[in-house]
């Protein structure tokens, strides 16, 4: 029965998004979380319906820097469709190796920052050795926790998480976390591999649909702005939050 409760769930919230003048999200599923068996590159994990994959360990940093992936994910397009403007305080949430950050940090300038959140001080040490190596000084690391992002509250311009939020143990939580973050007015992004395209050369887990993220960020006070397909493989998922409380 609790499965069948999410999946219920989940098409109540795709339905909720859907009605227009709808100004307060609806209550979390309760439990929040199931556990069942699932696939190998899962946790056996499920949320609305999804199955939490694996993330990836600090030893898998040298394919975040792979030289193909310029041509595969072309960063370029993704950082003209943010409109990163200088001096804005952003953050690049499960940042890695830095291969976004620096990239983040050049837009922002000099007067800007980055925060680069990961759960792996290890992670973090590389993404420093590469920010040293570059020059950036406008990148702040942050070590963050499966459950919270570790960020300041009301604090950040923009949000982005490339590849990331699928991995998120805790996503409810953390997207709560990233949401209380941005000013009001700022963007919590979602770059994830098309799960709407089999040809996509990813693993199921480490792809997600538009419908499922637009489900998931429906349970907070995130109004969604548009879905771009401008990279070869990846949506980019742009959520705000509002400039007014709910019902306002």
């Amino acid at each position: 029965m609790k499965n069948a409760s999410c999946i219920l769930l989940g098409w109540w919230v795709v339905l909720w998004i859907a009605q227009p003048g709808v100004s307060a999200a609806p209550p979390p599923p309760d439990p929040l979380y199931t556990e069942r068996a699932g696939s190998p590159d899962g946790m056996g994990k499920w949320f609305l319906g999804r199955e939490i994959a694996h993330y990836m360990t600090h030893h898998g940093a040298p394919w975040l820097e792979r030289p193909e992936r310029e041509e595969e994910e072309r960063p370029r397009l993704l950082l003209d469709a943010l409109a990163l403007k200088p001096g804005a305080v952003v953050a690049d949430v499960g940042a890695g190796s830095g291969y976004l950050t620096w990239r983040m940090a050049e837009r922002v300038g000099s007067t800007g920052k980055v925060y680069a959140t990961d759960i792996q001080p290890e992670m973090l040490l590389i993404l420093g050795t590469n920010m040293t190596a570059r020059g950036f000084t406008n990148v702040v690391p942050v070590l963050s926790t499966p459950r919270d992002p570790h960020l300041p509250t009301n604090a950040l311009d923009l949000i982005v998480l490339v590849d990331v939020y699928h991995e998120c143990e805790f996503p409810y939580e953390m997207a709560r976390g990233m949401a209380s973050a941005l000013k009001p007015g700022g963007r919590l992004v979602f770059v994830e591999y098309r799960g709407e395209d089999r040809w996509v050369p990813i693993k199921r887990l480490h792809k997600m649909t538009e419908a499922q993220v637009r489900s998931e960020m429906a349970l907070h006070d995130l109004e969604w702005v548009s879905t771009g397909r401008e990279l070869p493989r990846q949506h980019i998922l742009i959520f705000r939050r509002p400039t007014a409380s709910p019902g306002r």
